[in-house]
């Protein structure tokens, strides 16, 4: 049986979600229809954690075990608050490794998932913030992340995009912020055929 640890904030925990609406939750009954033995993934994550409040949080956790699967995203309350891609940079490596090692040291087991654009919600329209200033920090913040899973060998999954048609209808929760269900799935979509490489004990990929 495959153990998956999920880690990250509102958008691992699926803030206005049923919890098997939840990405994580999705690709891990994916990965059962393609053959995979998974279990339910234990989930580490709260809306409105930033970086250094998720480590608090797996500090707290501790100790957490090996993990045959490991993934991660995080970052967009960061963003949020204003803090910069310098600092979010150095929390995110250090999040990757300690994945890594709840991974059993294995960087093929952890995969990473790019933070989505809110800049194109009517949340983000309603608070007069500056859709393309949004943009481009988080096009910042997830060029930043790509680089460093490269260096660690771990894969990342580009769903930014598919976050940028979040106004389309059904792909937004009730509070026009978080994604719906429907959006999740095409997250899980898309990271399937990377977690089924990594799982299948396959050399470590990229999507988007």
């Amino acid at each position: 049986m495959v153990r998956y640890l999920a880690l990250g904030d509102s958008y691992t925990i699926g803030e206005g979600v049923e919890d098997a609406g939840r990405w994580p939750a999705q690709l891990a009954a994916r990965l059962r229809d393609a053959g995979i033995t998974i279990d339910e993934p234990r989930i580490i994550a709260t809306t409105g954690w930033t970086t250094d409040e998720l480590a608090a949080a797996m500090d707290a956790a501790e100790p957490l075990g090996d993990w045959d699967f490991v993934s991660l995203l995080i970052g967009v309350n960061n963003q949020y608050r204003g803090r910069s891609v310098d600092e979010y940079v150095g929390e995110f490596h250090r999040l990757l490794r300690r994945a890594i090692t709840l991974a059993g040291g294995r960087a093929q087991r952890v995969l990473v998932l790019s933070i989505p654009d809110w800049g194109v919600t009517p949340f983000a329209h309603a608070s007069g913030r500056d859709r393309r200033a949004i943009a481009d920090d988080l096009d910042a913040y997830n060029a930043a992340a790509r680089e460093l899973c490269l260096a660690e060998g771990v894969a990342f999954v580009d769903i930014t995009a598919i976050s940028r048609t979040g106004e389309a209808a059904g792909m937004l929760a009730e509070d026009g912020l978080h994604p719906s269900a429907a959006q999740y799935a095409r997250w899980a979509e898309a990271a399937l055929p990377v977690a089924l490489g990594l799982l299948a004990g396959g050399a470590t990929a990229s999507a988007g």
